[in-house]
């Protein structure tokens, strides 16, 4: 997993309310394992018509937020069930840092085992922030895990809260694999000692 440690970058208004799973990565998009390949089907349904054209007031479809790797979205953001494969295509579009009122539990899980800061502000930072980011790919935001702060482009900044284990992952670009390696040592003593004592298993 990549490391989250200071990101500047164009920054998307999606003030939408209700953002589901369904909405952000389609179910006809389930059928893969993979975590790549995903981008491209992000927000499928809103982003292009049925026969595949771009839908050029979509957001993500025009010229200024072609890459965005921040979004600042309306409340709720995520609900709906519970598939990984929302911030998989986040991810892989190249969306790293989600800004909302609110998100779903486990969406909000989801977006730090996969590398993705979401960041949850008052609704009046939020709106702020919609703002700065509706002047476009001129206008770039800053979001410092490290310092938790996020800036805008005129350099107003705002303060967010984050879970001290789940800050120290993505600095550190540890998803559950990468934890569980940091104790390969152990794993090691455990193992052998194990087999010292019970050499039948």
């Amino acid at each position: 997993m990549d490391k989250f440690t200071k990101l500047t970058g164009i920054a998307a208004p999606m003030p939408l309310v209700n953002i589901d799973t369904d909405m952000i990565i389609p179910k006809q998009f389930l059928k893969t394992i993979k975590r790549s390949g995903l981008g491209k089907n992000l927000f499928d349904e809103m982003r292009f018509t049925q026969d595949g054209e771009e839908i050029a007031e979509f957001v993500l479809n025009q010229p200024a937020y072609r890459q965005a790797e921040i979004i600042v979205a309306g409340d709720n953001f995520g609900c709906g069930s519970s598939r990984e494969h929302a911030p998989w295509a986040l991810l892989d579009f190249g969306i790293r840092c989600v800004i909302s009122t609110s998100f779903a539990d486990i969406f909000f899980n989801n977006c730090f085992k996969n590398g993705i800061l979401p960041i949850v502000m008052p609704q009046e930072v939020v709106d702020v922030l919609m703002d700065d980011a509706r002047k476009g790919a001129n206008a770039r935001m800053t979001v410092d895990l490290e310092n938790q702060t996020v800036t805008t482009s005129d350099g107003q900044s705002f303060a967010f809260e984050v879970d001290a284990f789940r800050k120290h992952c993505l600095l550190n670009g540890l998803d559950d694999i990468g934890l569980t390696l940091e104790k390969v040592s152990a794993i090691d003593t455990f193992e052998k000692t194990a087999a010292q004592a019970r050499p039948w298993v």
